[in-house]
Protein backbone atom coordinates (compact mmCIF):
# COMPACT_ATOMS: atom_id res chain seq x y z
CA UNK A 1 0.00 0.00 0.00
CA UNK A 2 1.12 3.72 -0.91
CA UNK A 3 0.19 7.36 -0.81
CA UNK A 4 0.92 9.81 -3.19
CA UNK A 5 1.58 13.53 -2.41
CA UNK A 6 2.92 14.69 -5.74
CA UNK A 7 0.75 14.66 -8.83
CA UNK A 8 0.10 17.20 -11.83
CA UNK A 9 -3.22 17.36 -13.00
CA UNK A 10 -4.10 19.86 -16.27
CA UNK A 11 -4.19 22.56 -13.63
CA UNK A 12 -1.12 22.82 -14.33
CA UNK A 13 1.30 20.33 -16.88
CA UNK A 14 -0.25 17.57 -16.20
CA UNK A 15 -2.23 15.95 -19.16
CA UNK A 16 -5.33 14.27 -16.87
CA UNK A 17 -7.55 15.91 -14.93
CA UNK A 18 -8.12 15.80 -11.51
CA UNK A 19 -11.34 13.26 -11.59
CA UNK A 20 -9.28 10.75 -13.58
CA UNK A 21 -6.46 11.41 -10.99
CA UNK A 22 -8.48 10.15 -8.31
CA UNK A 23 -10.08 7.03 -10.09
CA UNK A 24 -6.36 5.49 -11.19
CA UNK A 25 -5.03 6.37 -7.81
CA UNK A 26 -7.97 4.19 -6.54
CA UNK A 27 -7.21 1.58 -9.38
CA UNK A 28 -3.99 1.38 -8.07
CA UNK A 29 -4.97 0.79 -4.42
CA UNK A 30 -3.44 4.16 -3.18
CA UNK A 31 -4.28 5.11 0.55
CA UNK A 32 -4.31 9.51 0.20
CA UNK A 33 -2.69 11.63 -2.63
CA UNK A 34 -2.21 15.04 -3.05
CA UNK A 35 -2.47 17.17 -6.04
CA UNK A 36 0.42 19.32 -6.26
CA UNK A 37 0.14 21.55 -9.77
CA UNK A 38 2.66 24.43 -10.02
CA UNK A 39 1.44 27.95 -8.28
CA UNK A 40 -2.20 26.97 -8.67
CA UNK A 41 -4.37 24.53 -5.92
CA UNK A 42 -7.14 25.32 -8.49
CA UNK A 43 -8.05 21.02 -8.92
CA UNK A 44 -7.97 20.56 -5.55
CA UNK A 45 -11.81 20.51 -4.90
CA UNK A 46 -12.36 18.88 -8.18
CA UNK A 47 -10.03 15.92 -6.55
CA UNK A 48 -12.36 15.84 -3.31
CA UNK A 49 -15.17 16.38 -4.93
CA UNK A 50 -14.72 13.14 -7.14
CA UNK A 51 -13.72 10.83 -3.91
CA UNK A 52 -16.94 8.74 -3.54
CA UNK A 53 -17.39 5.95 -1.47
CA UNK A 54 -14.14 4.28 0.45
CA UNK A 55 -11.18 4.77 2.68
CA UNK A 56 -9.46 7.36 0.57
CA UNK A 57 -7.95 10.84 1.40
CA UNK A 58 -6.97 13.56 -0.56
CA UNK A 59 -5.24 16.35 1.05
CA UNK A 60 -4.38 20.18 -0.34
CA UNK A 61 -1.21 20.70 -2.68
CA UNK A 62 0.88 22.64 -4.19
CA UNK A 63 4.47 22.85 -5.89
CA UNK A 64 5.89 26.19 -6.08
CA UNK A 65 9.10 27.84 -7.61
CA UNK A 66 11.18 29.87 -4.92
CA UNK A 67 14.37 32.02 -5.52
CA UNK A 68 17.24 30.31 -2.77
CA UNK A 69 20.74 30.71 -3.36
CA UNK A 70 20.92 32.27 -7.13
CA UNK A 71 18.83 28.96 -8.40
CA UNK A 72 14.64 27.75 -8.57
CA UNK A 73 14.23 25.74 -6.10
CA UNK A 74 10.60 23.62 -5.75
CA UNK A 75 8.71 23.83 -2.76
CA UNK A 76 5.54 21.54 -1.96
CA UNK A 77 2.67 22.91 -0.20
CA UNK A 78 0.05 20.57 1.98
CA UNK A 79 -2.61 20.95 4.06
CA UNK A 80 -2.85 24.53 3.74
CA UNK A 81 -6.28 26.23 3.43
CA UNK A 82 -6.82 27.07 -0.34
CA UNK A 83 -9.54 29.50 0.40
CA UNK A 84 -7.29 31.42 2.35
CA UNK A 85 -7.82 34.49 1.31
CA UNK A 86 -4.51 35.83 1.34
CA UNK A 87 -3.10 32.82 0.11
CA UNK A 88 -5.03 32.96 -2.86
CA UNK A 89 -3.91 36.63 -3.24
CA UNK A 90 0.20 35.67 -3.03
CA UNK A 91 -0.83 33.02 -5.77
CA UNK A 92 -2.92 35.74 -8.39
CA UNK A 93 0.66 37.72 -8.22
CA UNK A 94 2.25 34.10 -9.55
CA UNK A 95 -0.36 33.52 -11.87
CA UNK A 96 -0.87 36.86 -13.17
CA UNK A 97 3.53 37.11 -13.84
CA UNK A 98 2.95 34.03 -15.52
CA UNK A 99 0.90 35.30 -18.05
CA UNK A 100 2.68 38.43 -18.67
CA UNK A 101 5.69 35.98 -19.09
CA UNK A 102 3.94 34.02 -21.81
CA UNK A 103 3.30 36.95 -23.91
CA UNK A 104 6.42 37.78 -23.78
CA UNK A 105 7.60 34.66 -25.57
CA UNK A 106 5.44 34.24 -27.45
CA UNK A 107 6.61 37.84 -28.76
CA UNK A 108 10.36 36.60 -29.41
CA UNK A 109 8.68 33.30 -31.27
CA UNK A 110 6.70 35.41 -33.31
CA UNK A 111 10.21 37.72 -33.91
CA UNK A 112 12.01 34.38 -34.48
CA UNK A 113 9.18 33.46 -37.38
CA UNK A 114 7.13 31.08 -35.17
CA UNK A 115 3.45 32.64 -35.40
CA UNK A 116 1.87 31.48 -32.00
CA UNK A 117 -1.21 33.73 -31.00
CA UNK A 118 -2.73 33.53 -27.24
CA UNK A 119 -5.59 32.26 -28.25
CA UNK A 120 -4.05 29.37 -29.70
CA UNK A 121 -2.60 28.85 -26.08
CA UNK A 122 -5.28 29.56 -24.20
CA UNK A 123 -7.20 25.99 -26.07
CA UNK A 124 -4.58 24.13 -25.09
CA UNK A 125 -4.15 25.03 -21.59
CA UNK A 126 -8.12 24.84 -21.21
CA UNK A 127 -7.97 25.42 -17.50
CA UNK A 128 -5.93 26.32 -14.72
CA UNK A 129 -3.03 28.32 -15.57
CA UNK A 130 -0.61 28.28 -18.48
CA UNK A 131 3.38 27.93 -18.95
CA UNK A 132 6.26 26.83 -21.29
CA UNK A 133 5.01 23.18 -21.37
CA UNK A 134 1.70 24.22 -23.27
CA UNK A 135 3.86 26.45 -25.26
CA UNK A 136 5.85 23.37 -25.95
CA UNK A 137 2.80 21.48 -26.98
CA UNK A 138 1.97 24.08 -29.45
CA UNK A 139 5.79 23.92 -31.10
CA UNK A 140 5.28 20.32 -31.63
CA UNK A 141 1.60 20.76 -32.54
CA UNK A 142 2.95 22.58 -35.73
CA UNK A 143 5.69 20.62 -36.59
CA UNK A 144 8.48 22.56 -35.48
CA UNK A 145 10.20 20.51 -32.48
CA UNK A 146 9.38 16.79 -32.55
CA UNK A 147 8.92 16.34 -28.85
CA UNK A 148 8.46 18.43 -25.41
CA UNK A 149 12.34 18.12 -24.69
CA UNK A 150 13.74 19.33 -27.99
CA UNK A 151 11.33 23.07 -27.70
CA UNK A 152 12.89 23.76 -24.21
CA UNK A 153 16.29 22.51 -25.25
CA UNK A 154 15.72 24.71 -28.34
CA UNK A 155 13.37 27.64 -26.98
CA UNK A 156 12.27 27.41 -23.71
CA UNK A 157 15.03 26.81 -21.46
CA UNK A 158 17.90 29.32 -19.86
CA UNK A 159 19.73 30.58 -22.49
CA UNK A 160 17.42 29.11 -25.14
CA UNK A 161 15.82 31.50 -27.84
CA UNK A 162 12.69 32.55 -26.38
CA UNK A 163 13.56 32.42 -22.96
CA UNK A 164 11.83 35.34 -20.31
CA UNK A 165 12.48 34.49 -16.67
CA UNK A 166 9.35 35.24 -14.39
CA UNK A 167 9.11 36.09 -10.97
CA UNK A 168 9.87 34.02 -7.94
CA UNK A 169 8.96 34.76 -3.98
CA UNK A 170 11.58 33.83 -2.27
CA UNK A 171 11.78 30.42 0.00
CA UNK A 172 11.48 32.26 2.76
CA UNK A 173 8.42 33.96 1.10
CA UNK A 174 6.99 30.67 -0.30
CA UNK A 175 7.38 28.68 3.45
CA UNK A 176 5.43 31.33 5.21
CA UNK A 177 2.35 31.75 2.19
CA UNK A 178 1.98 28.13 3.25
CA UNK A 179 2.54 28.34 7.01
CA UNK A 180 -0.13 31.50 6.89
CA UNK A 181 -2.34 29.20 4.93
CA UNK A 182 -2.23 26.62 7.83
CA UNK A 183 -0.02 24.40 5.50
CA UNK A 184 3.34 22.75 5.66
CA UNK A 185 6.43 23.53 3.30
CA UNK A 186 8.59 20.77 1.91
CA UNK A 187 11.43 20.98 -0.51
CA UNK A 188 10.78 18.98 -3.33
CA UNK A 189 13.21 16.57 -5.29
CA UNK A 190 16.47 17.56 -3.31
CA UNK A 191 18.21 15.94 -5.54
CA UNK A 192 18.10 18.87 -7.82
CA UNK A 193 20.13 21.16 -5.64
CA UNK A 194 23.31 19.12 -5.57
CA UNK A 195 22.70 19.31 -9.68
CA UNK A 196 22.79 22.83 -9.40
CA UNK A 197 26.54 22.71 -7.71
CA UNK A 198 25.02 23.35 -4.38
CA UNK A 199 25.82 21.13 -1.12
CA UNK A 200 22.48 19.61 -0.31
CA UNK A 201 22.85 19.25 3.57
CA UNK A 202 24.39 22.99 3.68
CA UNK A 203 20.49 23.95 1.87
CA UNK A 204 18.73 22.10 4.08
CA UNK A 205 20.02 23.33 6.78
CA UNK A 206 19.17 26.98 5.53
CA UNK A 207 16.01 25.88 4.07
CA UNK A 208 15.47 24.79 8.04
CA UNK A 209 16.01 28.90 9.25
CA UNK A 210 13.97 30.21 6.79
CA UNK A 211 10.91 27.95 7.83
CA UNK A 212 11.00 24.51 6.26
CA UNK A 213 9.14 21.71 7.41
CA UNK A 214 10.21 18.92 5.47
CA UNK A 215 12.01 17.33 2.64
CA UNK A 216 11.08 14.74 0.01
CA UNK A 217 12.77 11.66 0.16
CA UNK A 218 10.43 9.32 -0.90
CA UNK A 219 10.42 10.12 -5.26
CA UNK A 220 11.30 7.65 -8.24
CA UNK A 221 14.76 8.92 -9.07
CA UNK A 222 16.18 8.36 -5.24
CA UNK A 223 18.14 5.83 -4.71
CA UNK A 224 17.86 3.31 -1.14
CA UNK A 225 21.00 5.20 -0.78
CA UNK A 226 19.65 8.61 -0.89
CA UNK A 227 16.56 7.90 0.82
CA UNK A 228 18.31 6.37 3.91
CA UNK A 229 20.51 9.75 3.89
CA UNK A 230 18.19 12.05 3.34
CA UNK A 231 16.28 10.59 5.96
CA UNK A 232 18.78 10.56 8.41
CA UNK A 233 18.95 14.19 7.60
CA UNK A 234 14.79 14.72 8.28
CA UNK A 235 15.81 13.37 11.80
CA UNK A 236 18.79 15.50 12.80
CA UNK A 237 16.94 18.67 11.83
CA UNK A 238 12.93 17.36 13.03
CA UNK A 239 12.11 17.35 9.68
CA UNK A 240 8.86 15.43 8.02
CA UNK A 241 8.71 13.15 5.41
CA UNK A 242 6.89 13.03 2.09
CA UNK A 243 7.14 11.63 -1.37
CA UNK A 244 5.47 10.82 -4.30
CA UNK A 245 5.82 10.03 -7.97
CA UNK A 246 6.01 13.65 -10.09
CA UNK A 247 3.31 12.04 -12.45
CA UNK A 248 2.60 14.11 -15.22
CA UNK A 249 0.47 11.87 -17.66
CA UNK A 250 1.66 10.68 -20.75
CA UNK A 251 3.75 13.61 -21.10
CA UNK A 252 6.14 11.61 -19.51
CA UNK A 253 5.38 8.05 -21.29
CA UNK A 254 6.51 5.57 -19.13
CA UNK A 255 5.74 7.15 -15.95
CA UNK A 256 3.32 6.24 -13.47
CA UNK A 257 1.51 6.79 -9.92
CA UNK A 258 3.38 5.33 -6.83
CA UNK A 259 3.20 1.60 -5.86
CA UNK A 260 3.80 -1.27 -6.94
CA UNK A 261 7.28 -1.28 -8.52
CA UNK A 262 7.32 2.94 -9.21
CA UNK A 263 8.10 4.43 -5.12
CA UNK A 264 6.43 3.59 -2.40
CA UNK A 265 5.79 6.02 -0.30
CA UNK A 266 4.48 4.73 3.54
CA UNK A 267 1.21 5.96 4.94
CA UNK A 268 2.37 6.82 8.30
CA UNK A 269 4.07 9.94 6.78
CA UNK A 270 0.78 11.58 6.40
CA UNK A 271 0.21 11.43 9.96
CA UNK A 272 3.31 12.97 10.95
CA UNK A 273 2.60 15.52 8.34
CA UNK A 274 -1.32 15.97 10.07
CA UNK A 275 0.67 16.57 13.45
CA UNK A 276 3.09 18.97 11.82
CA UNK A 277 0.27 21.13 10.38
CA UNK A 278 -1.23 21.11 13.60
CA UNK A 279 1.45 22.49 15.74
CA UNK A 280 1.99 24.87 13.01
CA UNK A 281 -0.74 26.51 13.13
CA UNK A 282 -2.56 25.94 16.68
CA UNK A 283 -5.55 24.66 15.52
CA UNK A 284 -6.44 21.03 14.67
CA UNK A 285 -5.55 19.97 10.89
CA UNK A 286 -8.14 20.96 8.18
CA UNK A 287 -8.17 20.13 4.44
CA UNK A 288 -8.06 16.80 4.47
CA UNK A 289 -10.68 14.80 3.20
CA UNK A 290 -11.88 11.44 3.78
CA UNK A 291 -13.39 9.88 0.86
CA UNK A 292 -16.33 8.03 2.34
CA UNK A 293 -19.26 9.64 0.54
CA UNK A 294 -19.80 12.20 3.32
Amino acid sequence: MSIDLHIHSTYSDGTMNPEELVSLAKKKGLQAISLTDHDTAGGVKEAIDSCGEGDFEVISGIEMGAEFSGITVHILGYLFDQDDPDFKKSLNKLQDARNERNKHILFLLNKAGIDISNEELSVISQIGQTGRPHIAKILMKKGIVKTIEEAFTRFLKKGAQAYVPRFLYTAEEVFNIIRQAGGIGVLAHPLQIRNAGINITSAIEQLVSLGMDGIEAYYPTHTKKTRTSLIRTAVKYDLVLTGGSDYHGDIRPGTTLAGGKNVTVPFSLLEAMKNRASCNCDNPVKNLTPCKGI
